[in-house]
């Protein structure tokens, strides 16, 4: 039947395809882009920003980290708050990606101090062992061009001043990329909302327990050394040799991180590896 009228056929199935494309895609578009969307303290990048960010696609790095957390348990989990729209209104391109080789970046901003970044980059497996990711330490060879930054600009109308241009004169690639990863989901408070209260007494378990104390000291190796040093003599983070804190003031530190210190909660790892952590530490404390 069909068959015989293809006008008629070719009529209804762009009639169909019409009216799916408006409800799958014209629609969702018009209903997220309006200005209820838009987050008061996501603010443009700054220039040194935006040139990390112009670096940062250069060398290829949004092809094995995504930024997105999409709204899924283990993904807030393990990164944080979910991704929401008006967080990206300021890119151009967007950058979310859909491959982790590496882990997912949309809440790095303020999880380490400038100094982490700085020496992740020249080496990577000094702050994290077994990391696959190249050395990036020739990028602080490389001196910024605030002239061609300043063309860059103009051709995209970007509203920077010859001011914020010419104050990139002292500064290099490596400042550049530092500065734009700190950026990343800085703008939204999520990291102290996202702070578990813990409820009743803190009791350590594992008083004592030389096993405990062994896993403490592998967990630390792991996930501290690069900071505080092997030995607990500090580096980028303090020196923990003389800890002055009761067992719960330590675990609570542990379990959810300084934010304005730069160092990352560690709750993840389950509250029993949190008091191994602790017992590790205050055996070497009282060493």
């Amino acid at each position: 039947m069909w068959e015989k009228r293809p006008f008629l056929l070719l009529i209804l199935a762009t009639v169909v395809i019409m009216i799916g494309t408006t409800v799958t895609m014209i629609v969702p578009f018009l209903s997220i882009n309006t200005d209820e969307d838009r987050i008061a303290s996501v603010k443009p990048y700054t220039p040194l920003q935006q040139e990390g960010r112009d670096i940062y696609m250069r060398e290829g790095c949004n092809n094995c980290h995504t930024q997105t957390v999409r709204p899924l348990v283990s993904e807030v989990l393990r990164y944080g708050e979910y991704s929401k729209s008006g967080e990206f209104v300021y890119d151009r391109p967007f950058l979310w990606g859909s491959k982790r080789t590496g882990p997912d970046l949309a809440r790095l901003g303020g999880k380490y101090p400038d100094a982490w970044h700085y020496k992740h980059m020249e080496s990577p497996r000094t702050m994290i062992p077994g990391s696959n990711m190249p050395d990036y330490g020739w990028i602080k060879q490389n001196a910024l061009n605030p002239q061609m930054i300043q063309h860059k600009m103009d051709v995209l109308d970007f509203p920077y001043t010859a001011k914020q241009i010419s104050a990139l004169a002292d500064k290099n690639e490596m400042d550049a990329i530092v500065a734009y990863l700190q950026k990343l989901g800085s703008d939204i408070p999520w990291r102290k909302a996202a702070q578990t209260t813990i409820v009743g007494e803190l009791k350590n378990p594992f008083i004592g327990d030389r096993a405990a104390i062994t896993a403490g000291q592998k967990l630390f190796a792991n996930n501290c050394a690069p900071c505080h040093g092997d030995q607990l003599e500090g580096g980028i983070g303090p020196e923990l040799t003389d800890l002055d804190m009761d067992d719960d003031d330590l675990y609570e530190t542990i379990h959810n991180g300084i934010s304005d210190g730069g160092m990352p909660a560690f709750g993840s790892l389950g509250s029993n590896k949190v008091w191994q952590l602790v017992n590790f530490l205050k055996a070497r404390d009282n060493d």
